[in-house]
Parts: structure tokens; C-alpha cells; sequence
């Protein structure tokens, strides 16, 4: 064989060869990668209330993303109240997703529970402003809103008030007497306390430090002293017609007749309209008399709100089913079996929304409300003093002394 010929072959298969091993490596380097079908587990934090509506939402939401990932979703009930308390004991060990009231977001986020929320544009457009604010520390958004109805009104049965009669705590208490029946409220919480206080030109609040508490709720200076609501509050406590229970015995008294008005919120609308129906009445609160004048009483109010922890192994799944939790139509769905109002502004626009009387009543409140911003010593010293109202002052202590070691316990550092 011709040696040359042999050399010329040889080039031609090297050539052949190296043009298909570069065209293979380019056909590896134009291919997509294959896509990975995750298995995500997410643990879910929830009032226990709203079992039966987060199984739904859970579902939809497996659904909704079933050709992308097996996920597995744990749900545990868990206060919204006490929640932060929960997180921070243990963030790695948290809920990937939970719900919490408005009040503890400065905290999770100062601990680091919470991230700042990326594109928070959306949700910021999506969203009453009023929600917005409360779901965000120094204008940046930690937290998506979920419902704007976190404060209380009056419920009230009419077929024992009218209209005229709901506007003054006196008379309804007087009504009640006459029926032998109750007006409750409960006085084991300082948040609903709160509304003798507020409107009183008495304050209460945070201080620039985010932590500690300003009250004036003992001053004994101005149109209405403390001792003033103090003894406002003996006189309501001493009629017959009136019944200190906390908000689940609220309900329980309405099931068996035996309350026939109380302040609560909307979590109880539901409830309330199935045992009253047509008579379900809800107002704003009443006023109620003090120093010898008419003092429309006040309120707290707020937003409950989904968090995603910063620990959390599937942060992405994690965000995504808390943009689903509290999208228009979730919100929607929460107001339709729940009564809840809602935070996104297409579903508290829509008519059933605006229709509900537990939400008017809301509304109305709100002019006498504000954001609830206090600190952690704010709770029990209040407590402890309304329980000695609620009994009547037993230890017969003097109010301005009783009031003193209030405000000393809720501005403590």
C-alpha cells in the first residue's frame, strides 16, 4: 500500500472524528437540563378555627403545582395571639409558613424570623393600605397581609335592643336587667380593656425604642382622671345584667340564650348569625358614662398576617404558599366560611363583603380605633387591674393606688 495514501486516510478519519465529538459536545451544551420533580415537606401554623379552610387552601394548592413537585403539607394549630413566642423559641424548628397578629411583627423580624419580602410591590397594590402599614416595619413589608378586621364591635340580639338603645352601655345593661338576661365583655384581656381608656384623652403606646411603653392611665390631670374610668368600670361591674367572660364563653352564653349582646369580632360572625339570624344585630361600641359626661368607647385594631420563616428548608415553596393563603380568591373563601374580613382590596370591595353586618359594624368602630402598638409589660398589669374591677374592688385598695402600680408595671423596662 502507498505509505502517503496511508497518511492521507488517517488525517481524514482524524478530522471526521474530531468534527462529531465537537458536534456532540455542542448538542450536550445547547440541551436543557431535565427537570427535577421535587418532594417538599412545609409545616403550617394556624388558628385552630381555621382547620377545615387551610385543609382546602392546601389542597388547591397540591393541585395547582402537582406537576412540579409531591408536596406534603403538616398543619398544627398554633395561636396567632402567642405565636411569636412559639417561633422564637426555636426558629430552625418553626413552621415554614404561619399566621400571627399584627403586633409581634416588629419582634420576628428584629429577631430575624422574617425577611424582607422581595417584589413587595404587588402585594402593596394588591392590598388596603391600612394592612400594608401594619404589615411593615419602617416601610418595608415583612409579611403578607390577611385579613384587615382585627378588632372588636358590638354584637347585639334585636329582639331586646333597638337601635337607640345600642349607643349607651347603661341602657343596654339596664334592658338586659329588666329581660334577665347578660351583656358580656371580657375584662381577663387588656386589649379589650383598652376601650374604656382610649378615648378618655389617657394614652397608652410604644416609646421611640420600639420595646418599652409610655401610659398615662393613672394621670390625674385633664377633663377625665384615671380614677374616673375606674370608677366607671365599678359601676359597670356592679349591675346584674353584666358578665365578665372571656370570648368563647361569649358565644356559649349566646348558644344558650342566656347573653343576648357582647363585644367581640368578626371571627364570631359566623356563629352568631346561625344562632340569631334574622335578629343579629352589630354596631359600632357604645359609649358609656363617665364623670358625668358620654365617652364613646374605643378599640384596638388590626390585621392578622402569613409569615414565612427565614429558616425554613423550601423557602420558595414556603413563599409561594403564603402568596396563595392570602390571595384574592383565599381571601374570599376566608370570608365565605369564616366571616373574616379581608386585606385584599378586589375581595373587601365585593359585594357579600360590604353586605355583612359584622363588617359595617367594623368599619363604623374603626373611626374610634387604633393600630395596636404596645409592648409585652402593657398585658398582665392591665389584667390584674380590670380583674380587681371586674370583682367589685374586693380588697377595697384605693383606685389611684391600684392605678399607680399599673402604669408603673406596663412602662416598666
Amino acid at each position: 500500500m502507498n505509505m502517503k495514501r496511508n497518511w492521507t486516510l488517517l488525517a481524514l478519519c482524524a478530522v471526521l472524528t474530531l468534527t462529531a465529538c465537537s458536534r456532540q459536545t455542542q448538542g450536550e451544551e445547547n440541551m436543557e437540563p431535565e427537570p427535577t420533580y421535587e418532594t417538599v415537606e412545609l409545616t403550617v401554623w394556624g388558628a385552630e378555627e381555621d382547620e377545615a379552610l387551610l385543609e382546602e387552601l392546601f389542597a388547591s394548592f397540591q393541585n395547582r403545582y402537582a406537576g412540579e413537585a409531591s408536596i406534603r403539607i403538616t398543619y398544627h394549630p398554633q395561636s396567632e395571639s402567642n405565636c411569636k413566642d412559639a417561633m422564637l423559641a426555636d426558629l430552625e424548628q418553626g413552621a415554614d409558613v404561619f399566621a400571627f397578629a399584627d403586633d409581634q411583627l416588629a419582634a420576628l423580624a428584629a429577631a430575624g424570623a422574617l425577611d424582607p419580602i422581595e417584589d413587595s410591590d404587588a402585594i402593596r397594590d394588591a392590598n388596603l393600605p391600612t394592612a400594608v402599614e401594619a404589615a411593615s416595619v419602617a416601610g418595608t413589608l415583612y409579611a403578607y397581609p390577611l385579613t384587615a378586621d382585627n378588632g372588636y364591635f358590638l354584637y347585639y340580639n334585636k329582639a331586646y335592643f333597638s337601635e337607640e338603645d345600642v349607643q349607651s352601655l347603661e341602657r343596654m345593661l339596664a334592658v338586659a336587667e329588666e329581660r334577665e338576661r347578660l351583656v358580656s365583655m371580657d375584662w381577663s384581656s387588656a386589649w379589650y380593656v383598652y376601650a374604656f381608656f382610649g378615648n378618655t384623652g389617657l394614652t397608652v403606646g410604644l416609646q421611640e425604642d420600639g420595646l418599652t411603653n409610655y401610659c398615662t392611665w393613672n394621670s390625674t390631670e385633664g377633663p377625665i382622671w384615671g380614677t374616673d374610668v375606674a370608677r366607671s368600670m365599678l359601676n359597670v361591674a356592679a349591675s346584674p345584667a353584666f358578665s365578665n367572660r372571656p370570648d368563647t364563653e361569649f358565644l356559649r352564653g349566646v348558644r344558650d340564650g342566656s347573653v343576648i349582646a357582647g363585644i367581640s369580632g368578626v371571627w364570631n360572625a359566623v356563629a352568631v348569625e346561625e344562632i340569631w339570624g334574622a335578629n343579629t344585630g352589630a354596631a359600632k361600641l357604645p359609649s358609656f358614662t363617665c364623670r358625668g359626661q358620654q365617652v364613646q368607647m374605643a378599640s384596638f385594631s388590626g390585621c392578622k398576617l402569613i409569615g414565612v420563616n427565614a429558616y425554613s428548608k423550601h423557602p420558595v415553596w414556603a413563599t409561594r404558599l403564603a402568596e396563595w393563603i392570602t390571595s384574592e380568591e383565599s381571601q374570599t373563601l376566608r370570608f365565605q366560611l369564616r366571616g373574616q374580613g379581608p386585606s385584599n382590596i378586589l375581595a373587601a370591595e365585593s359585594p357579600e363583603v360590604q353586605a355583612s353586618p359584622a363588617i359595617l359594624a367594623l368599619l363604623a368602630q374603626s373611626e374610634f380605633s387604633q393600630l395596636q402598638r404596645v409592648g409585652g409589660k402593657f398585658w398582665e398589669p392591665v389584667q390584674v387591674f380590670s380583674a380587681s374591677m371586674a370583682a367589685g374592688n374586693p380588697g377595697g385598695v384605693p383606685l389611684q393606688e391600684q392605678l399607680d402600680r399599673m402604669v408603673e408595671g406596663v412602662t416598666a423596662r
